[in-house]
């Protein structure tokens, strides 16, 4: 498996035609040694239960954070409880710039790449990239 973040000249972000080549982590829980080694994006060690969610994924999303909402792609999910039993569904995240996050599920909205928010919101962080590089 392939580390989440490509080592090209864009440095792993992605734009609204190129976000599916990105790679997900699927089908187990990740290790410390995983997000380390960038298979994975997050590892929780102090929950219990962990198990990865049935979801397709590299999943374009749009994540609703403190700022606003943010175009990304979900290329880990997981489910885990924590010490007080509270199930938490928990996704890794590649935001247009190539930077990762940690969001719950009941903080984004799943969405396909034809969505014209999330398309939006892609071109507005990449133009925003582009300014600033």
């Amino acid at each position: 498996m392939g580390g989440l973040q490509p080592e090209d000249e864009d440095g792993g972000g992605f734009d609204v035609d190129d976000w599916a080549r990105l790679p997900a982590f699927a089908g187990r829980v990740a290790s410390l040694d995983d997000v380390r080694d960038k298979r994975a994006v997050f590892a929780l060690d102090d929950t219990f239960d962990g198990r990865p969610i049935e979801m397709d994924l590299p999943q374009p999303v749009i994540w609703w954070e403190d700022d606003g909402e943010q175009a990304a792609i979900a290329v880990q999910a997981e489910s885990h409880r924590n010490a007080e039993g509270v199930e938490m569904e928990v996704l890794g995240l590649i935001l247009p710039d190539g930077e990762a996050a940690v969001a719950l599920l009941e903080d984004v909205d799943l969405v396909d790449d034809t969505d014209p928010t999330w398309r939006d919101l892609v071109a507005r962080a990449v133009d925003a990239g582009d300014a600033e590089g």
